[in-house]
């Protein structure tokens, strides 16, 4: 499984598509096995959810989203997880065990 976190400055950032990077997290049998970064292209309606998902992303966490970036997600088999917040290391160890605590996802828009 491979997560990315949208990342701005070592923690979630609020918007998937504006953050600065994308920490990317390879899990194996439920740990965390290795990280790396990728830089956030730019913000292209509709690129990104096919980008991350070329990279071999299953699964995004951010503390929001539009809808139809969501839509585009879920075509692409990745599982969309919003509402973080806080360091990216300790968002994923969390949402591995099945602690991490979701708020509401911060981006409202259509």
């Amino acid at each position: 499984m491979r997560i990315a976190v949208a990342c701005d400055n070592g923690k979630v950032s609020a918007h998937f598509g504006h953050c600065q990077e994308y920490r990317l997290y390879d899990v194996v049998d439920g740990k965390i096995s290795d990280s790396s970064s990728l830089a956030n292209p730019g913000h292209q309606p509709g690129f990104l959810p096919d980008y991350l998902a070329s990279h071999g992303v299953n699964c995004i966490i951010a503390g929001g989203m539009g809808p139809r970036a969501v839509e585009l997600f879920e075509q692409n088999n990745v599982k969309v997880v919003l509402g973080a917040e806080g360091d990216t290391d300790e968002v994923v160890s969390k949402y591995l065990e099945g602690s991490l605590n979701l708020g509401k996802s911060t981006c409202e828009h259509d």
